[in-house]
């Protein structure tokens, strides 16, 4: 899906602000921390990557859409189209899916 030229500003400067980010990178997938993506652009909505229950709540308020990938909802991810709260949600998803896992250290 093509992106309108405000969407494609807006996600630019997103990713300008969270390349500063401890271990982010921007890469042609999305935004990524450690290598797994937890944003990117398609046509005008960000894709975020977020906890189950923050997804829900969003949607619920319909601040958020369900992200559908390959046809099939896509469990923790939603579409935003307000671009003034890209930046929020994309740190917090940068925060969920930067965590490191669970007793991973341990």
């Amino acid at each position: 899906m093509v992106s309108s030229v405000a969407a494609t500003e807006s996600y630019e400067n997103l990713a300008l602000l969270m390349r500063d980010e401890e271990g982010v990178a921007v890469t042609g997938d999305g935004l990524t921390v450690h290598g797994t993506v937890f944003a990117f652009l398609d046509g005008d909505d960000l894709i975020v990557e977020l906890p189950a229950a923050r997804g829900a709540d969003l949607r619920e308020r319909g601040i958020a859409r369900a992200h559908a990938a390959d046809g099939s909802p896509a469990r923790d991810w939603v579409r935003v189209d307000d671009q003034q709260l890209w930046p929020e949600l994309a740190g917090e998803a940068h925060t969920f899916v930067g965590e490191p896992a669970v007793g991973g250290d341990s």
